[in-house]
C-alpha cells in the first residue's frame, strides 16, 4: 500500500500509516461506487471495502500542493455539515489562515451577492460531499475547484480532487484534517523540515461530545472539593453519639415506668379515702340541720 507516485521526500513515515491505521480511515462502507474503485485495495468477507492508504496519503500531499499554490490562504474555503467535521474545519482554519463555514451552508453562498455571508473563494474543502451537496453544487455554478474527504459509497460529481477515507468516524475524519494541516504548514516553511514534530496533537481535530464533556467537568469538580469524606465522617459518628444518649435516657425512661404501679397503688388508696368520706357525708350534723331548718320555718309560718 506504499505510495509510488510520488518523490522520496513525500513518502510517509511509519507513524503516519500507524496513525491512518489506528483511527481507520481505511474501512469504507459496504456499498462501492463505481468512480472508487482505484482507490479500492480489497473487500473483506464481511462486505467492508478497505481502501488502500497509499492513496489516500498522496491525495493528501496532492491537495496540500494545491492549497499552498494559493497566495492568499483566505481565499481558501472550507466547510463541513457533520459535527464529527466542524471542530476539524475550525481548527485547520484557524492553523492555516483559512476561512471555516462550519455547520449549515445557507444557499446562495458562492451565488448570491446579496447575501451577508456571500464569499467568492478560489477553492473549497469538503468533509462529506452527500452532506455538503449545496455547496458543491453553487461551486459548480462559478467554477470553484472541490476538494473532498469520500468515502467508498460517496459521490464524486463535480469534486475535483477526492481523498479517499472514511469520513464517517470521528477520528478519522480529524486526522485527515490534522495531516493535511501539517502538509500545509510544511510545504509553506511553517514547519522547518520533515523532521520536525508539529507541536499540535491530532486530538484537537477530534469531535468531542458537549454532554460528555460537561460530565466529565462536573466528576472533576467534584472529586477536587477537599476532605468531603473526612467532613462528613464526624457528622455521622456526632449522629450516632447523640443517638447513644438518647438510648440511654430511653432506660432511664423505661426505670421510671417500673416504678409506675406504686403509684398507682397509691392512686387506689386515694379513691378508697374518697369514697370512705362520700359515705360518711350524709351523717354530718350540718346536713341534718339544713334538713330541720324548713320545718321550723312552717312552723313558724
Amino acid at each position: 500500500m506504499a505510495p509510488s507516485n510520488l518523490p522520496a521526500i513525500f513518502n510517509p513515515t511509519q507513524q503516519d500509516i500507524e496513525m491512518l491505521l489506528a483511527a481507520q480511515a481505511h474501512l469504507g462502507s459496504k456499498n462501492l461506487q463505481v468512480h472508487m474503485e482505484p482507490y479500492l485495495w480489497k473487500t473483506r468477507p464481511d462486505g467492508i471495502n478497505v481502501i488502500n492508504i497509499g492513496k489516500t496519503w498522496e491525495k493528501i500531499v496532492l491537495a496540500a500542493r494545491i492549497l499552498v499554490t494559493i497566495d492568499n490562504p483566505a481565499d481558501i474555503c472550507v466547510i463541513s455539515a457533520r459535527p464529527y467535521g466542524q471542530r476539524a474545519v475550525l481548527k485547520f482554519a484557524a492553523h492555516t489562515g483559512a476561512v471555516a463555514i462550519a455547520g449549515r451552508f445557507t444557499p446562495g453562498n458562492f451565488t448570491n451577492y446579496i447575501t451577508r455571508s456571500f464569499k467568492e473563494p478560489r477553492l473549497i474543502i469538503v468533509t462529506d460531499p452527500r452532506t455538503d451537496a449545496q455547496a458543491i453544487k453553487e461551486a459548480s455554478y462559478v467554477n470553484i475547484p472541490v476538494i473532498a474527504l469520500v468515502d467508498t459509497d460517496s459521490p464524486t460529481e463535480y469534486v475535483d480532487v477526492a481523498i479517499p477515507t472514511n469520513n464517517k468516524g470521528r477520528h478519522a475524519i480529524g486526522l485527515i484534517w490534522w495531516m493535511l494541516a501539517r502538509e500545509v504548514l510544511r510545504l509553506r516553511g511553517t514547519i522547518a523540515n520533515r523532521e520536525t514534530e508539529w507541536d499540535v496533537m491530532p486530538d484537537l481535530y477530534f469531535y468531542r461530545d458537549p454532554e460528555a464533556e460537561e460530565n466529565k467537568d462536573a466528576a472533576v469538580e467534584e472529586a477536587k472539593v477537599p476532605g468531603a469524606d473526612d467532613a462528613a465522617a464526624p457528622a455521622e459518628s456526632g449522629f450516632q453519639t447523640e443517638w447513644e444518649v438518647t438510648g440511654a435516657s430511653t432506660g432511664a425512661f423505661i426505670s421510671g415506668n417500673t416504678a409506675a404501679p406504686a403509684a398507682t397503688g397509691s392512686w387506689d388508696a386515694d379513691a378508697g379515702d374518697w369514697a370512705a368520706t362520700s359515705a360518711a357525708a350524709p351523717a354530718e350534723p350540718a346536713t341534718e340541720g339544713w334538713a330541720a331548718a324548713p320545718a321550723t320555718t312552717d312552723a313558724q309560718w
